[in-house]
């Protein structure tokens, strides 16, 4: 019977979630953050967003909401997201708001120390977060074909592909990976970090990569007509950000 009466208050808390979001209508999603206190992952939470939600929030909007979702990964209070009702409600269609580039290393988890839900954010990894001609297909998709609004380029320190471009590693196909990275190590100044210029001092290490951040955006600045068209209609903007593997803190910049 106990377990009868919990799943009806679950469902009834569900079933409030989504008439909540039913009721809105023209209340634009950061008005319901802010007055709720909701981010975007918890208007995600029991339903993936919707065009109409994605399409009323603004790229600084979508950041604050990723903002959010790093100070609750660091709280340790996550949302409890429904990952099956997202599911279900995203299998019709998508409108994720944000595309997130990021480094494939497995302790930094975009979904998770952003605490985003299911249909949220388009997400691509790959080592030291650079840039391709096929990375900038698939934002093209996401961007101008799929509406994501916002592009976040994620850094994170003690990165080992930006080490093993400074230190000139070599290694069948991650040769030419980490050459794509080479061009921060020289534009990164003194004055920007403590020590030598070497892979062993993680200083240099972490202001390499927050300069190849930089160089990425810059990258598919120049790679992408059609980035740069939807950049300058406003309808796009592209930011970079550093995740501190200790700390746990994402910085926008």
């Amino acid at each position: 019977m106990e377990k009868l009466v919990q799943n009806k208050e679950n469902m009834n808390t569900n079933s409030n979630r989504r008439s909540l979001l039913k009721t809105v209508g023209g209340v634009t999603a950061a008005g319901v953050m802010g007055t709720l206190g909701f981010g975007i992952s918890e208007v995600a939470f029991a339903a993936s967003l919707t065009k109409a939600e994605r399409d009323k929030m603004t790229p600084d909007e979508i950041i604050k909401g990723l903002q959010k979702g790093n100070k609750r990964f660091l709280s340790g209070k996550p949302e409890k997201h429904d990952y099956l009702a997202q599911k279900r409600a995203s299998a019709a269609g998508q409108f994720p708001s944000a595309i997130i580039l990021s480094c494939i290393d497995s302790r930094a988890p975009a979904e998770i120390i952003l605490d985003t839900g299911i249909g949220e954010a388009f997400i691509t990894r790959v080592a030291g977060n650079i840039s391709n001609d096929d990375i900038l297909g698939g934002m093209e998709f996401a961007c101008k074909l799929m509406g994501a609004k916002l592009i976040v380029v994620m850094g994170h320190s003690g990165c080992g592909a930006v080490r093993g471009a400074i230190d000139n590693a070599k290694l069948g196909n991650l040769t030419g990976l980490l050459d794509k990275i080479k061009p921060a190590i020289a534009a990164t100044p003194a004055g920007t970090y403590v020590g030598e210029r070497v892979g062993s001092n993680y200083a240099f290490v972490d202001a390499v990569a927050k300069t190849n951040v930089q160089q990425t955006i810059e990258n598919l600045r120049k790679g992408s007509q059609v980035l740069r068209d939807l950049e300058k209609e406003g309808k796009l903007k592209m930011v970079g950000a550093m995740y501190g593997l200790k700390g746990g803190v994402v910085e926008f910049f």
